[in-house]
């Protein structure tokens, strides 16, 4: 009884070494692998009740798990999709295969990946993983998503011929007016000033400005009226206000009042006023009351001294980058920059309890815990980094010394079954 549980416990020995060298030879042939996580083996010991004063080997057990919360190091690339999460999340990734099957998406995790656009636009790597993320709406905002459940997310789709603009939304008109004008005996001829904006579809469009004076009989009135009209509406007026300024010592040249006549109401405090072009509503900033900035009369010479503006013309994108808070923007020649998908970063209780799939790739399972998805950058699961990968998490130089500690432990359990052979043929030749 006693030799034969030795045999089992022989036999048992190699069986666990041998899963130890499986398990070491992964490790070894992925350690150039991005994103690879090694894999462990651990023995424990079967003991079986003994009585009577003698022992029976109970042999060893293997259990063997893969570590996937033990991140490896960061490698930096050339590449801007080219993606690695710093902290303990996963980026939310799908099977290539799943692409045009509708909207059931299989849920997989990743921690680093090198995502391209392929041929329908999609950021994916050469193994068939794709990017997904939630979609932002037309102005470059992300809506609200459930955080409990992938159903939100989509793969990411860049359209590299995808053209953009922003409308015109605010202006602000900086002129000097000749005070000379509103002298009595001035010929009172209007001046006129076309200021361009850009409507809703990208196309240029102005609102001209006329200035006229208000000639007094005598003296000097310091008093315009300003008439704004649209060009996208056919020339209609869209605001009128009656300027008078300011010819004291102390604040001579400012604005001391505006009246508005038509368009919306000038706010003193601000300095502005909404007016509504073809497109929608421009908020104009003339300066404020008595203050000396925007609007001025002073001198003789017409000079518009700062005229500024948002919006653009139409541009194409030319890149596409992610930042740490995991936002997906593409850039357009015309220099404006807009966010068309928010990556989130999943976090887990348990990551070693990720079922591991391939291509770097994990599915959730019971013992993993349900996830919860997080902004990049907030909560426990770190950011994402651009232009690097995570390198193999495998050190060469411990599993070759793994290596030849298993390969002794086999060696020794193998004299050991050939000890315990040895001496069951000497009890074989007891009866000779």
């Amino acid at each position: 009884m006693t030799i034969s549980s030795s045999l089992n416990a022989g036999v048992a020995g190699l069986a666990a070494n041998a899963s130890r060298l499986s398990t070491i030879s992964d490790n070894i042939a992925n350690s150039n692998t991005y994103g690879y996580k090694r894999a462990e083996t651990g023995f424990h010991s079967m003991v079986i009740s003994n009585t009577g004063g003698t022992y029976s080997a109970g042999g060893v057990r293997v259990t063997s798990q893969r570590l996937i919360d033990q991140p490896g190091s960061l490698l930096t690339t050339t590449n801007s999709t080219d993606l690695a999460v710093r902290g303990r999340g996963f980026l939310p990734v799908t099977t290539e295969s799943s692409i045009g099957l509708g909207s059931d998406y299989p849920f997989r995790l990743a921690t680093t990946g090198s995502f391209r656009t392929d041929s329908q636009g999609y950021l994916r790597t050469e193994t068939g993983t794709v990017l997904m993320g939630w979609p932002a709406a037309a102005d470059g905002t992300v809506p609200t998503f459930p955080r409990d459940t992938a159903d939100g997310l989509e793969p990411i789709q860049i359209n590299v011929n995808q053209f953009a603009g922003e409308p015109t939304t605010r202006m602000n008109l900086g002129v000097n007016l000749p005070a000379t004008e509103t002298d009595a005996g001035a010929d009172g001829t209007p001046l006129e000033l076309s200021i361009e904006y850009f409507d809703n579809l990208g196309t240029s469009q102005s609102v001209m400005v006329t200035y006229t004076p208000t000639v007094p009989a005598t003296g000097s009135s310091n008093e315009w009226t300003m008439v704004l009209r649209d060009s996208a509406s056919n020339g209609a007026v869209i605001g009128e206000y009656v300027l008078t300024f300011d010819d004291s010592r102390a604040s001579g040249g400012t604005l001391d009042s505006v009246t508005t006549v038509s368009g919306g109401t000038y706010d003193g405090t601000t300095g502005s006023f909404t007016v509504n072009v073809a497109g929608g509503p421009i908020d104009i900033s003339i300066g404020g009351l008595n203050e000396g900035t925007g609007i001025t009369q002073l001198s003789d010479s017409f000079a518009p001294t700062q005229i500024t503006k948002d919006g653009s013309p139409v541009g194409n994108m030319i890149s596409v980058d992610v930042d740490t808070n995991g936002l997906v923007q593409a850039t357009f020649d015309i220099g404006i920059t807009r966010t068309v998908y928010q990556i989130p970063l999943v976090d887990l209780p348990n990551p070693n309890g990720l079922i591991a799939m391939d291509n770097q790739t994990y599915r959730p399972s019971n013992e993993s815990g349900s996830f919860f998805l997080w902004d990049a950058s907030d909560g426990p699961t770190g950011d994402i980094v651009g232009y690097a990968l995570e390198e193999s998490a495998t050190d060469v130089a411990g599993e070759l010394t793994q290596l030849i500690q298993t390969q002794r432990a086999y060696s020794s359990n193998a004299k050991v079954i050939q000890t315990v052979d040895e001496m069951l043929q000497e009890t074989t030749n007891i009866k000779r």
